[in-house]
């Protein structure tokens, strides 16, 4: 079983979250448009001033997002 990696881009400020929140609409069409397979896309909110939008994916697909959308950071799922 291939593990699963978290995508991450970070946003900072008032309008972080969302921010955060329309940066998931693009990682959904770009999955769709690529026709790749993901297992969540969501936000994750630090504090009031900071918001991530992630991604998670298998491990054998994180080249192509990771080329293409030039994450912040990326984590092992749990």
């Amino acid at each position: 079983m291939s593990r699963k990696i978290k995508l991450l881009w970070d946003f900072r400020g008032e309008d972080a979250k969302e921010t955060a929140k329309h940066h998931t609409i693009h990682l959904k069409e770009f999955a769709a448009l690529e026709e790749l397979a993901f297992h969540e896309i969501s936000v994750l909110e630090i504090n009031p001033m900071l918001s991530a939008a992630y991604i998670i994916v298998d491990e054998g697909l994180l080249n192509i997002f990771k080329d293409a959308l030039k994450p912040h950071r990326g984590e092992i799922a749990e």
